[in-house]
């Protein structure tokens, strides 16, 4: 396909979709005190924090995180288990601490240029964390929840992917009000999660969508990262 920011080598070499039964190919470790799936080159000078959805560690966010350390840019990705192996309530955004910065990560695997990627409710964490003063060079959101045009005040690169749940009426105002470079997309026929935790891939449609939305992720971050 033809990327929305050009053929990229990104595009070319996304890995094959699993639709069911994916082994993720990173690993768990604990990094300030949190389990923290790892993937992606350990050499890597460039980093990119996944904040998952309400769901955890789900196949199809793991999958996720793989395509993203399959760049030809050879991202280290961390996705941190803010939820600590319990539920978590829709409502509930964790504070905007240190527990979020990446300088625990950096002391074990040394400096980095780093990237954010949020899923629904990680949306709003990359949206209140990406004004003066972020540590994140560019960002990217998927499906992000409860969309507020107060927390537009972003100074970085930013792309959403939103879906058919975030209507214009929310996206639009949110896209007008930023001065950054930007990439806005609605998928307007797909779920609130389709990038994540609900994406069903055996869904040839879904699945299409799900791998398109990660070759504009990859592409992204390769532009600004």
């Amino acid at each position: 396909m033809e990327s929305v920011l050009g053929h990229s080598k990104a595009c070319c070499n996304i890995p094959p979709v699993i639709s069911k039964g994916y082994g993720e190919k990173g690993k768990y470790e604990t990094i300030g005190g949190l389990k923290t799936y790892v993937t992606g080159s350990r050499s890597s000078k460039k980093a990119i924090l996944v904040i998952y959805d309400i769901f955890g560690f789900f196949p199809q966010t793991l999958q996720g995180a793989d395509i993203l350390a399959s760049s030809p840019e050879g991202y280290q990705i961390f996705m941190p288990d803010f939820f600590e192996g319990a539920p978590a309530s829709i409502d509930w955004y964790p504070p905007v601490t240190d527990d979020q910065r990446p300088h625990y990560i950096e002391g074990v695997y040394g400096a980095k240029v780093w990237g954010v990627v949020g899923y629904c409710w990680g949306g709003k964490v990359v949206s209140l964390t990406s004004g003066k003063g972020t540590r994140w060079k560019a960002a990217a959101q998927a499906h992000p929840a409860r969309m507020d045009i107060m927390d537009a005040e972003i100074v970085i690169p930013t792309c959403v992917l939103a879906s058919e749940e975030e209507g214009e009426e929310m996206v639009n105002p949110w896209a007008e009000k930023l001065t950054v470079e930007k990439h806005v997309e609605r998928f307007g026929d797909q779920l609130h999660g389709f990038l994540s935790a609900r994406a069903d891939l055996e869904d040839g449609k879904v699945r299409g969508e799900y791998e398109r939305g990660y070759n504009i992720f990859l592409d992204w971050f390769a532009k600004h990262l």
